[in-house]
């Protein structure tokens, strides 16, 4: 059985930096994507990875995703976080090999973990 699951999320400041990890088990995975959703918005596509990083333009320059195959686990630093950036975070997994930016390209997800930026 496949399993996505968060960690990392939290409580900040404004310009604070938090990391989140997605660690995945039942089976490895290509490409693997961050997303989030604040309340009353659409999910939101925040970065993708397969052999490298791919970003949304509103990401670039704030957060680097990154990956750990041993521990079949990817990683999403974000720096220097705003209020705007409170959302719950989602940690994506599809079986294909594209680095989609769409979420219904994605047919595994994790619970999501919070993150809340104060300012």
């Amino acid at each position: 059985q496949v399993q996505l699951v968060e960690s990392g999320g939290g409580l900040v400041q404004a310009g604070d930096s938090l990391e989140l990890s997605c660690t995945a088990s039942g089976r490895t995975f290509y490409t693997m994507g961050w997303f989030r959703q604040a309340p009353g918005k659409e999910r939101e596509f925040l970065a993708v990875i397969t052999k490298s990083g791919s970003y949304a333009d509103s990401m670039k320059g704030r957060c680097t995703i990154s990956r750990d195959n041993a521990k079949n686990t990817v990683y999403l630093q974000m720096n220097s976080l705003k209020p705007d950036d409170t959302a719950v975070y989602y940690c994506a997994a599809t079986p294909s090999n594209s680095p989609y930016l769409s979420p219904s390209r994605y047919q595994y997800w994790g619970q999501g973990t919070q993150v809340t930026v104060s300012s």
